[in-house]
């Protein structure tokens, strides 16, 4: 009886700390989805990841201590601390630790001296494991944010159907098979207010302002007001195209 008694009170502690909280990896690319869904809604680019950034990507490797993220314009690489009372700690050099957290299925970066709270979630893309870091991220924004088909409203190529592919490339716009969006850094600083992005044709190419207002997309020749020992000022030039995405 007694045997039978002390082998259940066993099964009993046994499965409880079964059912307790389980460590738990943040080994993985984390994506910043909020700043994705923000911009899918057809607006300002940069707006919308401002708004939920500044940053994009962490790529993080438990095993070897390593945690890495972008912003879009630096790759910041830090030193993954081991898990404490459900915070991770990512020492970075020369700067402030970052604190990461999970909340259910999101990684939760904690606000800094000078970052807000910013959420992620894990990239449900199937990229090579040595994928540059932010390739996830530009990849499912270019999805969201331009995917599906465009209809050339007017400008060259009036009436072609184009596409934006998430890996760069681009067809059915005329002299261009390529394209890059600004996300951060010198192109954002060169373009001020206003969205650009970088149009090419065999690795010959330009950068472009654009104006996207929901189904419509505006792309515009790239002037320079910046004199030449300056750097580049870019503001809006002559409509190039009107693009028009098909529901």
């Amino acid at each position: 009886m007694r045997k039978a008694l002390a082998f259940s009170l066993l099964t009993i502690f046994l499965g409880g700390c079964a059912s307790g909280p389980a460590h738990r990896d943040i080994s993985g690319v984390w994506i910043n989805q909020a700043a994705i869904n923000e911009a899918a809604k057809g607006g300002n680019l940069r707006e919308a990841l401002l708004a939920n950034g500044p940053n994009l990507e962490w790529q993080i490797d438990a095993r070897h201590a390593k945690a890495n993220y972008t912003n879009g314009f630096e790759w910041v690489e830090g030193k993954l601390m081991p898990e404490n009372d459900g915070v991770w700690q990512v020492n970075i050099y020369g700067s402030v630790a970052t604190d990461l957290s999970l909340n259910g299925d999101e990684l939760i970066q904690a606000a800094g001296e000078s970052d807000p709270q910013q959420s992620f979630v894990r990239s449900s893309i199937n990229l090579a494991s040595d994928a540059p870091l932010g390739t996830n991220f530009e990849h499912a924004l270019k999805s969201a944010y331009l995917g599906g088909q465009w209809h050339v409203v007017s400008g060259k190529g009036q009436g072609n159907q184009v596409i934006f592919f998430a890996d760069g490339r681009i067809t059915g716009l005329p002299d261009a098979n390529a394209y890059a969006l600004c996300l951060a850094g010198d192109c954002a600083s060169m373009s001020g207010e206003y969205d650009s992005l970088w149009l090419e044709q065999d690795e010959s190419g330009a950068a472009h302002i654009f104006v996207r207002n929901g189904r419509q997309l505006e792309i515009f020749q790239a002037l320079d007001s910046a004199k030449p020992d300056e750097m580049p000022q870019l503001y809006p030039g002559k409509r190039e195209w009107l693009l028009e995405k098909q529901l």
